[in-house]
């Protein structure tokens, strides 16, 4: 299955040392997807951040190449990329992002997230 991850996911090794990989294989999604917009908002933090936030960003940065990029306008809001892709192409998303996983969850759409600081559930 495939899965669509967002920004702060790719936060989630440096910050909690969680694999979200090998979380994400482990409930059954083998192919992750990542928007050019997301990788864009992660050499922001990268560039713009200090300490661990930028430590972590750099860490997300690094694994961005196990994913496959969807190319992306950077002119529309990241989130509202991600729902309509999620919608039209069925997609679960990789989220802790409050806002966006209630949207995403009216939509009909699967949402996986961060649980108990150290795995990932759906």
């Amino acid at each position: 299955m495939k899965v669509l991850i967002d920004t702060n996911s790719f936060l989630l090794p440096h910050q909690f040392g969680v694999d979200i990989f090998g979380e994400l294989a482990r409930l059954g999604y083998h192919r992750c997807l990542v928007l050019r917009a997301v990788i864009g908002e992660l050499n922001k933090l990268a560039a713009n951040s200090t300490g661990k936030d930028k430590i972590a960003a750099k860490v997300g940065l690094s694994l961005v190449d196990r994913c496959e990029i969807i190319e992306t306008e950077q002119s529309a809001l990241v989130d509202d990329i991600i729902t309509n892709i999620a919608v039209k192409q069925k997609l679960a998303v990789c989220t802790n992002d409050l806002l966006l996983k209630k949207r995403l969850s009216t939509k009909g759409i699967t949402v996986v997230y961060l649980r108990q600081k150290h795995r990932l559930s759906i």
